[in-house]
């Protein structure tokens, strides 16, 4: 059996953190090591398991004050703290599922009457309700999270927990649920982001199953960006609507240029002559090279804009960014003796 990691570990919480933000932990790794997400999956389990054993504590003021001042020492091998009454658990005052509302005994086992409401999830994930149950163990968590999921509730268990809870959500079993939303990346060029395209992508799912995609490039999407793909993400339970898609864009740089928002930059070296004389130089654009004309006494650091040479904006294709060239001298490295001479004519007759 490997040994239990620090509850502030397994949160990824400061040991100063407040109730908001253990919460916020635990909601966040609880959705991401959830049954549902990860079937077949123990490891995936045992992490839910571990955060939801870590929460338990945390966010229980008397509890984290035992641990924090003895450790896992506090508690009797059923998580409870030692010389002290059983905790309302997650679904107690305190917890993200809202309060407790009553209780009674059949003599044997301990049953509470619990309300859970949604503001305490981004999007509301849970519709207000209650349910009935017993003592709770880790494994109680999986039909209660399923909305959370957009799957409504899983229906998985008759019976949960140390000492379980009977029928649990079976009235829910089958409602229509949501599919999950997936994610997945996708590297595009350089030209293909600022100018649009269509690419054709294989994707396969956690069964298994491989699909190909088309896939519309919006002209000027950038690096992070995400497209969706309506109804091809989880498949819904029950007859309800499968889930999204969302691919996340990745750019591709390209050589000598860089882009900010729809313009395009880049530098373009000149000979010392042409700068100083005046005269055509060749630009390369990302549609090409074009010509562009420079005065006598060009400076570098110059910077030349070609309008409308730049990216599309985004959501507006017919639109475009410009380009900016900025101007660098070539200063030449090895000159023969004759050169050597003409340019100390030059010096002299220029004055410098």
């Amino acid at each position: 059996m490997r040994a239990k990691r620090d509850y502030y570990d397994v949160l990824g919480v400061d040991r100063k953190a407040d109730l908001n933000k253990i919460k916020s932990a635990f909601r966040r790794l609880a959705k991401k090591y959830h049954p549902d997400r990860n079937a077949n999956d123990p490891a995936a389990a045992d992490k839910f398991k571990e955060v939801t054993e870590a929460y338990d504590v945390l966010k229980d003021e008397k509890k984290r004050k035992l641990y924090d001042q003895y450790g896992f020492a506090a508690f009797d091998e059923n998580g409870n703290p030692r010389a002290y009454e059983e905790q309302a658990g997650a679904y107690g005052p305190g917890g993200p599922f809202g309060g407790s509302t009553g209780a009674w005994s059949d003599g044997n086992t301990r049953y509470r009457t619990y309300t859970f409401h949604g503001d305490d999830f981004p999007g509301g994930g849970f519709k207000n309700g209650s349910f009935e149950g017993g003592s709770f163990g880790a494994g109680s968590f999986s039909d209660l999270f399923g909305d959370l999921f957009g799957a409504g509730f899983s229906g998985q268990g008759a019976q949960h927990g140390a000492a379980g809870f009977q029928n649990a959500g079976a009235g829910f079993q089958n409602v229509p649920g949501r599919g999950s939303d997936a994610e997945a990346s996708l590297e595009v060029g350089f030209e293909e982001a600022a100018f649009g395209s269509e690419r054709t992508v294989r994707l396969t799912d956690s069964t298994g199953h491989t699909q190909s995609l088309k896939v519309r490039i919006p002209a000027g999407i950038e690096s992070g960006k995400k497209i969706r793909l309506k109804g091809k993400g989880g498949k819904g339970r029950n007859g309800g609507p499968n889930g999204d898609l969302y691919i996340r864009i990745n750019v591709a740089s390209k050589s000598g240029f860089e882009r900010k928002g729809s313009d395009v930059y880049s530098t373009v070296r000149v000979p010392y002559a042409t700068a100083a004389l005046g005269g055509q130089v060749v630009v390369p654009t990302l549609e090409g090279s074009v010509r562009c004309r420079l005065k006598e006494g060009t400076q570098a650091g110059t910077k030349i804009r070609l309008k409308g040479r730049g990216a599309a904006q985004m959501g507006a294709p017919g639109q475009r960014g410009d380009q900016y060239v900025t101007i660098e001298i070539q200063v030449p490295r090895h000159l023969t003796p004759k050169a050597k001479e003409k340019l100390k004519e030059f010096q002299q007759a220029a004055g410098m």
